[in-house]
């Protein structure tokens, strides 16, 4: 390094080095160029491990919510609303992508006729959901369904509007849908709520409540009852 002479002829201090340096490949340890290869590996057994941990969490959810169940086997090889709802989770992403909403209507198309659940890929579904026999299932375009809710069979999220805006419902966490049950309109069911069978929401259901009746009739359980709507199979 070159040490520069000042006009009082003394020795200047010496230039620091920039700290932006060019590495050639030949510089890299070859413990680290290993590394950079093994990256695109490492992602593809994150997205492996997320996947099983997805997949074994919907199989979990449903030994817990289906006393027929017998068995993880019987549940994965028997059960058509967990096959309806991992075809919806591949069909979703395919949705999002550019050019990919006509083959993802159309495999939702086929799923239907297998399943006899038809859930448009659009609709947005959260965790652990479950839809107990599943036959007769419709969950519009713009619904949206938090984590661990219970679904049985016949239940519509619906519309109630043709113009192109949110106009299905939004389904909060924890939530037992009985069956036959119609939700209209982009209404708000609350977390912890239950909707009883063959009942009609097309007003908001706050957080903790019970929704029964045509047109739904908005309860909440009274404390002091030892067993009043203790078990949510009463409505279903």
């Amino acid at each position: 390094m070159s040490t520069a002479v000042n006009h009082e002829g003394q020795r200047a201090r010496p230039a620091p080095e920039s700290p932006l340096k060019l590495v050639r490949t030949s510089d890299v340890e070859p413990t680290q160029r290993h590394t950079d290869k093994q990256r695109p590996y490492a992602a593809g057994l994150g997205l492996v491990r997320k996947l099983t941990q997805r997949f074994l969490e919907d199989v979990n959810g449903a030994i817990e919510r289906d006393p027929a169940a017998t068995s993880r086997l019987e549940v994965v090889l028997t059960s058509p609303g967990l096959h309806a709802i991992w075809a919806h989770r591949g069909l979703h992403e395919l949705w999002k992508l550019p050019g990919g909403r006509l083959p993802a209507r159309v495999l939702a198309t086929v799923t239907r006729s297998v399943t006899g659940v038809e859930i448009h890929p659009g609709a947005r579904i959260g965790r652990r959901f479950f839809i107990d026999h599943g036959m007769g299932v419709v969950i519009g375009e713009t619904a949206e369904v938090g984590d661990d809710v219970m679904m049985y069979h016949g239940v519509t999220l619906g519309g109630r509007s043709l113009s192109r805006v949110k106009r299905h419902p939004t389904v909060g966490n924890r939530v037992t849908i009985g069956s036959g049950a119609r939700l209209l309109g982009p209404v708000t069911v609350g977390d912890d709520t239950q909707v009883g069978a063959n009942a009609v929401v097309v007003k908001d259901v706050p957080a903790g409540a019970v929704a029964v009746g045509v047109p739904a009739v908005v309860r909440f359980p009274r404390k002091s009852a030892t067993n009043q709507w203790l078990d949510p199979a009463m409505f279903i």
